[in-house]
């Protein structure tokens, strides 16, 4: 007799906003959570018009919802800081709760050091760790109030020290701010968990094991390197919204080992499939966690 498919984690009854889902990984994520059971609430500039990059949030809604899940999209520009503001308020009036803040959004722009423009610095960091910090200060007492919540920021595997000798990547590719970015919102989800973890707020990052391909980040990922599927790093995303902060906060993520570690089954975006497991290839950074630190 063969063994029933193992049960994936359920949301019902959770609110999750999750920023950035107009598009690629923020979208990816906005459906497996809604495939879980969870109402989602998704952001980003484009509502129902396309800005800057394909996708808009009224095509993520129609995806959702067409699956049989729940989704609320509220417009918001993340370099605005009195829309952020706006943004756990909103989730609220519009959801009843909030439950899991998922810090997604971002536009990654690279330079050199040397040719950087002060503007490109500081919108690398307002992306990446302001905004960030700014939800999360909003979010603390409505899941304080509630009893329980999850936090989950999206990491990079860049953020891992670049390895020598340096790749063409480290030393031409101009990430190293965005990268810097990344590692310091890594220090930051620690310490933060630390933090709230009396509170039962989980605190926990998630970062691709190696790269994926998204509207956002295709035209920093060369043609012949091969990436992974977004349904690994969704998966892991689920798995770190759902325990209780005493079981599961403060870890430091990887889609691909993460879940080949802790034998976590992996489903399609839908929750309808399950996929094979994971497989690290030889070319993934040697000092990742597979357990998460």
């Amino acid at each position: 007799m063969s063994n029933p498919a193992p049960i994936p984690p359920r949301l019902d009854g959770k609110v999750a906003l999750i920023t950035g889902a107009s598009r690629g990984l923020g979208r990816g994520l906005a459906q497996r959570f809604a495939a879980a059971g969870a109402t989602v609430v998704v952001t980003a500039r484009s509502v129902d018009q396309a800005v800057q990059l394909e996708g808009t949030l009224a095509e993520t809604v129609a995806l959702i919802e067409a699956a049989g899940g729940q989704a609320i999209a509220l417009g918001a520009d993340i370099e605005d800081p009195a829309q952020v503001a706006q943004l756990v308020p909103n989730t609220v009036a519009a959801a009843g709760r909030l439950d899991i803040l998922v810090n997604n959004a971002g536009f990654a722009e690279f330079s050199r050091i040397e040719d950087m423009p002060m503007a490109l610095f500081e919108r690398t960091l307002g992306h990446y760790f302001q905004t960030p910090f700014q939800l999360i200060q909003a979010a603390i007492p409505v899941m304080r109030s509630q009893g329980a919540g999850w936090i989950l920021q999206l990491g990079s595997i860049v953020a891992q020290r670049p390895l020598k000798p340096f790749s063409d990547f480290d030393r031409l590719g101009g990430g190293l701010i965005y990268a810097s970015a990344k590692a310091a919102i890594a220090r930051f989800t620690q310490g933060l968990a630390a933090e709230l973890e009396a509170d039962n707020i989980a605190v926990n990052l998630v970062a691709p094991s190696t790269g994926i391909r998204t509207p956002g980040a295709d035209m920093h990922i060369p043609d012949e390197y091969p990436t992974e599927r977004i349904e690994y790093l969704c998966e892991s995303a689920l798995a770190l919204c759902h325990l209780p902060a005493a079981e599961r906060t403060g870890l430091i993520t990887h889609s691909l080992h993460f879940p080949l570690h802790h034998t976590l089954p992996v489903w399609s975006l839908d929750g309808s499939e399950l996929l094979p497991p994971p497989v690290i290839p030889d070319y993934a950074h040697p000092e990742v966690r597979p357990a998460g630190e």
